[in-house]
C-alpha cells in the first residue's frame, strides 16, 4: 500500500495556535443521561418499557391458567425489575474519566468537538479540550464533550456515554430487557392460540362467573374492564409485532456485544478497525491502481537482470535476458550482442589451421585483453549491429562486478 495516498490526521494543535480557538465554545458538558435535552430513541424506549410492563402485567399474564400465572408474574417481574434498575443506574453514572470529573463543575461552557476542524483531541495523554490528563483507554465524545474513561461507545437510547464505570449496568439492562421480551412473546403466543383451542382455560378468574364467552377482562384482579374478543386478540397482535422487532433489535445488540468479549476489545476498537478495512478496500477499488499488484510487477521489473555469462570457451558463452520483461536500456542491449560478437570471432579463429598444428587437436586459444581491445568488427558484422551505432560511447569491456561500464580509455 502506497503510504504517501494515505490521510495524516492532526493529534495535536498546530504550532503558533490553540485547539480552544480553533472549536466553536458553545454547550457544557453532559453530566449523564438525565442532561438535557433528552435523545428521541432515549423517550422511545422508555415509552416501550411501560407499555410492555402495563400490557404483560395488566392483561395477558393475569389470563393464564394456574400456577402458570404466578410463575410468570415472578419471572417477567424480576426480568423487568432488574433492567430497570440497571437501566437507572447506566444512565444515571456519569462515565467521565477521574481527571474530568474532579475538575469538571458541568456549568461552564466548554469547546463544542468539531470534527470538520480537529480530529483528535488527546495528544500525549492530555486533553486539549478538558485540559486535563487522561488514561491511556480514554476518548472524547463530541456529544458528551468530556472525556470518558475506557470508552466503549456513546448510547442514544441511553443518551450517554457507555464506559467502563457503566458498562456492566448496560450489559445487565440489556440483557435483561431481551429475555423479558422473550418471555412476553411466549405468553402472547400461548394466548392468542389457546383463545382458539380452549378459551375456557383463559377464563378461570373468578371475575368470569357470570360473563358471557364474548366478554373477556383485563386488569385483573385489582381494576377488572370488560372488552371484546376482537379488541383482546387485536392488541395481542399489536404487542407480538412490537414485540418481535424489539426482540430482534436487543438480540443483534446482545449478540454483537457477546461477539466483542470473545474478540477482547471494545465497540470503539471494532468500528476503528472497519474504518480501516474501509480505507483499505477503497484504496483497491477499479478507479485506484491496485497497490499489491503494481508492488508485484515493479518489483519484477527491478529484479529483472541482464544476465551476460561473456566467458570466451568451448563449452558455452551467452546472453541470456528475461524473456518476459523488455531490456531495461538500448545500452545493456548493445553491450550483450558485443559479447556474442566476441564468442563468434573466437570460435572463427581457433577454426584457421597454423602449420604445425594438427587441425584435429586444434583447440580454442584464449583471448587476451590486448586482443579484444584491438578487434574491429567486418562489414557483414557491422550491418548487424543498429542499436551499437545508436550509442555515442560504445563500451568496450563490462566491469567484472558489474557494477560499471569500462571503456578501452579506462584501461
Amino acid at each position: 500500500m502506497n503510504c504517501f495516498s494515505q490521510r495524516l490526521w492532526r493529534t495535536s494543535p498546530i504550532q503558533g495556535s490553540s485547539s480552544k480557538n480553533e472549536l466553536v465554545s458553545s454547550k457544557p458538558a453532559r453530566m449523564n443521561g438525565w442532561s438535557w435535552p433528552p435523545q428521541i430513541f432515549q423517550v422511545i424506549g422508555w415509552l416501550m418499557f411501560c407499555y410492555l410492563a402495563i400490557v404483560s402485567f395488566g392483561i395477558y399474564i393475569p389470563l393464564l391458567p394456574l400456577p402458570w400465572n404466578y410463575v410468570l408474574y415472578s419471572l417477567t417481574g424480576i426480568t423487568f425489575t432488574v433492567h430497570f434498575l440497571t437501566h437507572i443506574a447506566a444512565v444515571t453514572i456519569d462515565p467521565a474519566d477521574a481527571s474530568v470529573r474532579a475538575k469538571q463543575s458541568y456549568s461552564r461552557p466548554m469547546p463544542l468537538f468539531d470534527r470538520t476542524k480537529q480530529q483528535h483531541v488527546i495528544q500525549d495523554l492530555h486533553c486539549y479540550l478538558c485540559d486535563v490528563k487522561v488514561g491511556p483507554k480514554v476518548k472524547h465524545c463530541g456529544v458528551c464533550n468530556k472525556c470518558v474513561e475506557d470508552f466503549d461507545h456513546h448510547c442514544k437510547w441511553l443518551n450517554t456515554c457507555v464506559g467502563g464505570r457503566n458498562y456492566w449496568y448496560f450489559f445487565v439492562a440489556l440483557s435483561s430487557a431481551t429475555l423479558g421480551v422473550l418471555l412476553l412473546v411466549v405468553v402472547l403466543l400461548f394466548v392468542s392460540i389457546q383463545h382458539y383451542l380452549d378459551p375456557n382455560s383463559l377464563r378461570t378468574a373468578p371475575q368470569y362467573g357470570l360473563l358471557g364467552n364474548g366478554t373477556w377482562l383485563v386488569f385483573l384482579p385489582l381494576t377488572p374492564i370488560k372488552t371484546s374478543s376482537s379488541g383482546l386478540l387485536i392488541l395481542a397482535f399489536i404487542t407480538v409485532m412490537l414485540s418481535i422487532t424489539c426482540l430482534l433489535l436487543l438480540c443483534h445488540l446482545l449478540g454483537f456485544h457477546f461477539y466483542l468479549f470473545y474478540k477482547g476489545i471494545s465497540t470503539f476498537d471494532y468500528v476503528k478497525m472497519q474504518r480501516q478495512k474501509e480505507t483499505r478496500r477503497r484504496d483497491i477499488e477499479p478507479g485506484n491502481a491496485n497497490p499489491v499488484k503494481n508492488n508485484k510487477k515493479v518489483r519484477q521489473k527491478q529484479e529483472s537482470s541482464i544476465d551476460c555469462e561473456p566467458a570466451l570457451s568451448q563449452s558455452s558463452s551467452s546472453c541470456k535476458v528475461d524473456s518476459n520483461e523488455a531490456l531495461s536500456s538500448r545500452l545493456s542491449g548493445s553491450i550483450c550482442t558485443e559479447m556474442e560478437n566476441f564468442k563468434k570471432s573466437a570460435a572463427r579463429e581457433n577454426s584457421f589451421h597454423y602449420g604445425t598444428e594438427n587441425p584435429k587437436e586444434n583447440t580454442p586459444r584464449e583471448m587476451s585483453l590486448s586482443e579484444i581491445k584491438s578487434w574491429k568488427p567486418d562489414a557483414d558484422e557491422e550491418a548487424q549491429w543498429p542499436s551499437i551505432k545508436s550509442v555515442d560511447a560504445v563500451p568496450g569491456v563490462q566491469d567484472p562486478l558489474g557494477s560499471s561500464v569500462m571503456t578501452p580509455d579506462d584501461s
